[in-house]
């Protein structure tokens, strides 16, 4: 598999040194001077077939021409009351690194609400994030610890997760989709905690249809997960909502700010650096208000499948009694 994989890459190289401009700069965005680790995440993306891979890489290298996604982090979001506003309902925030050194990530999925910006927003919102991970957070981390990382950790909590949350399937499918397609293998492990029955059960149905490569990935840990997650973290880089067992809130920041809020010392990096980018673009007076328009990647039929399932699986609940008393935790046995 070794000589197979190392001919893959060689293959792929090859076709790589034949862009022309502007794919060719785009491109050096998106490896950040390690093209050879690039090739190997579209690879394992496309199960080490080179002109899969090919074609996906091309396809997103046009798709970032054709968004500005290089410019990205020189638009900032304004006024800071319309990105504080958005830091509200999009829960995502740092919360240190691993023991290996990758970024740790936390996400509050059940508490996000994605309601009070429009959809463009979330999404540029995203790729910032995304765009600031690769480009200076990664890079950070590979100084830090000595050694190239190229992936982070995500710590999903489930806390809040009802079946209201079938109002924003569009919209987190749209924000997988751009990962998935753009931004391939830059997550080793998501971790999902505090899940509540309605969980459970859309991911009976939903893990039979991820492929193999992707099960591995996702560990679903009981309550809030401490104990397992404290084996690749130390406690310091803990989300809040995992400090505790039973604490049941992504709100909890007897530690300092909580790591979603925009007042939070990473947000403020965030939002202060693609400020002072769009200074260095020399634009001509103030910055304008406005949302990217991003066109979004069309799902691939895995994708689109299992977002079926999961839009079934709690139109199933609705229908029944609207299962109000079924959300309490539960243990779920792990993949």
């Amino acid at each position: 598999m070794a000589a197979a994989s190392e001919e893959a890459i060689k293959q792929f190289s090859a076709l790589m040194e034949l862009l022309d401009e502007p794919l060719k700069t785009t491109f050096q965005h998106v490896h950040q001077g390690y093209a050879r680790g690039t090739l190997v995440r579209f690879l394992k993306a496309r199960e080490w077939n080179v002109p899969k891979a090919h074609k996906m890489l091309m396809d997103c290298l046009n798709w970032r021409i054709q968004n500005g996604i290089d410019s990205v982090l020189a638009k900032p979001i304004v006024p800071s009351d319309l990105y504080r506003t958005i830091r509200d309902t999009l829960l995502v925030g740092l919360t240190g690194y691993s023991k290996q050194g990758q970024p740790v990530y936390a996400f509050g999925v059940g508490l996000s609400t994605l309601d009070k910006a429009s959809v463009h927003y979330y999404v540029q919102s995203h790729i910032q994030m995304n765009e600031y991970r690769d480009r200076v957070v990664l890079p950070k981390a590979s100084k830090m610890f000595g050694k190239q990382i190229n992936t982070c950790l995500k710590v999903m909590d489930m806390t809040g997760l009802k079946l209201s949350a079938l109002n924003q399937i569009k919209m987190l499918s749209t924000i997988t989709a751009i990962d998935d397609l753009n931004y391939p293998e830059k997550t080793e492990t998501y971790f999902i905690v505090n899940a509540p029955y309605v969980f459970s059960a859309c991911w009976k149905v939903v893990k039979p249809l991820l492929q193999e490569r992707t099960k591995r990935k996702i560990k679903v840990l009981y309550g809030s997960g401490r104990d397992e997650l404290l084996k690749v973290m130390d406690y310091e880089t803990l989300p809040n909502f995992c400090k505790r067992e039973g604490s049941g809130s992504s709100n909890d920041s007897s530690d300092g700010v909580d790591c979603y809020s925009y007042d939070h010392p990473f947000h403020q990096e965030l939002y202060n650096y693609i400020k002072q980018q769009a200074l260095n673009e020399d634009f001509i007076g103030p910055i304008k208000q406005g949302s990217m328009h991003v066109d979004v990647p069309t799902p691939d039929l895995e994708e689109a499948k299992i977002v079926e399932t999961i839009e079934s699986e709690l139109h199933k609940f609705s229908g029944a009694n609207g299962l109000s008393h079924s959300f309490n935790r539960i243990k779920i046995e792990g993949p």
